[in-house]
């Protein structure tokens, strides 16, 4: 039987500067990643809103339109003059006994306005924060999501800074130096506490580290991930400690739009392969359930540590949803097992969930992400994310 807590606050208004204002359902939303799946049309439009271009949403942003030269350490910290932006670390663990465990601790931050000048009441914020913790119980076949709210700024204590580097919402946080990162998050009969050092520089998606979203020029995001951090700590689950450890995967992404209005949802991999590659793929789709567009990075490292981060167009990839999985908590359908097969590059394996229900359905957005492993050539463990399903997203399959 799955198990969720929710820490959700659900609030609408927040304190700025004193005064009581709106912070948009939009925002609750966080429009952000994951397209919560609604149940009309219309909702679902609302939904996805800040993550489409138009004149009322990216005015006073600045729109990622050509490719930057990223700056390590200050790429690793937020990026104000951007409406979104999100850090996400997703993981496979294991305990000395064989216990398996997959983790999700990821923080989101909503602008409210364009940034203004600095104001020095501690009240003043310009944006919101939104984090994710959620942890995968493979041998007590239990699933856990929480979730934490929170202003930036000094009240409510939630922020990001670059160097040294640190993301949090409370007690939940990601601090470090980029590279080598300590997480740390605790909620309901769950806590986790991991070392994270990347073992290999981080790898700039798309051209030279701007990810296209769609045919739209602006609808695109800055992107890098760590791909292969190797992962060390200790899970808690009703006060008994599991040392574990393991392979983490860490994105960084900011934009103002990235959706064109046919966009609905996207299908996320993440997947560390047992020859040593890391591949990462996504296709986002229209409410009819094709694909609108598709894009990925297979990376390989020397053993001198040099990467080689090969683009892959759509051409390269085919992905087949096997199986279909029908939430018993909200109804919605999600694809089930997929056959992945790369052909060039020898990758012909199925992405197996390891629980089916590893749906994030008490979080203010409802969407499935979950630990993988994977069965085939080669074998391997991952991660994947399915949003935009539900009434009225696509429950077609191709």
């Amino acid at each position: 039987m799955t198990i969720q807590q929710s820490s959700s606050l659900n609030l609408r208004r927040w304190l700025l500067g004193g005064v009581a204002a709106l912070v948009l359902a939009g925002l609750i939303w966080l429009a952000l990643l994951v397209a919560r799946p609604a149940p009309t049309q219309s909702q679902q439009t609302v939904g996805l809103s800040g993550l489409r271009s138009s004149e009322a949403t990216t005015a006073g942003f600045a729109r990622a339109l050509e490719p930057r030269d990223l700056q390590f350490p200050a790429d690793h910290g937020p990026h104000p003059e951007y409406k979104t932006e999100w850090w996400y670390y997703t993981g496979n663990l294991a305990s000395a006994d064989g216990r398996r465990w997959g983790y999700q601790l990821t923080f989101f931050r909503q602008a409210l306005a364009p940034p203004t000048a600095a104001r020095t009441t501690p009240w003043a914020t310009n944006a919101v924060y939104l984090a994710h913790f959620a942890l995968t119980d493979v041998g007590g076949d239990q699933f856990y999501a929480f979730e934490k709210l929170g202003r930036g700024g000094a009240v409510n204590a939630a922020g990001a800074v670059a160097d040294p580097f640190n993301v949090f919402i409370g007690d939940w946080s990601a601090a470090g130096s980029g590279a080598r990162v300590d997480l740390r998050a605790a909620a309901g009969p769950i806590s986790l506490t991991l070392s994270l050092q990347a073992s290999q520089p981080p790898v700039l998606h798309g051209n030279r580290g701007l990810s296209q979203k769609s045919n739209t020029p602006g609808n695109a995001s800055y992107y890098y991930s760590f791909t292969n951090m190797a992962s060390a700590g200790t899970i808690t689950v009703a006060g008994q400690p599991f040392a574990v450890s393991g392979t983490t995967w860490f994105d960084h992404e900011w934009s103002t739009s990235v959706l064109d209005a046919s966009q609905v949802g996207w299908d996320w991999f993440g997947l560390h392969l047992d020859d040593g590659r890391q591949l990462m793929l996504a296709q986002l789709r229209r409410s009819d359930g094709s694909i609108s567009y598709a894009f990925g990075s297979l990376v390989s490292a020397a053993p001198d540590g040099a990467l080689s981060v090969t683009p892959l167009a759509p051409a390269d990839v085919t992905l087949t949803p096997l199986d279909t999985w029908r939430s018993p908590h909200t109804a919605v359908v999600y694809p089930a097992r997929w056959h992945i097969q790369l052909p060039a590059y020898n990758i012909d394996t199925t992405a197996v969930p390891l629980l089916a229900d590893q749906e994030l359905r008490l979080t203010t957005v409802r969407y499935w992400e979950g630990a993988v492993e994977l069965q085939g050539a080669p074998g391997g463990t991952g991660y994947v994310e399915l949003t935009g399903y539900g009434d009225a997203a696509a429950q077609g399959l191709r």
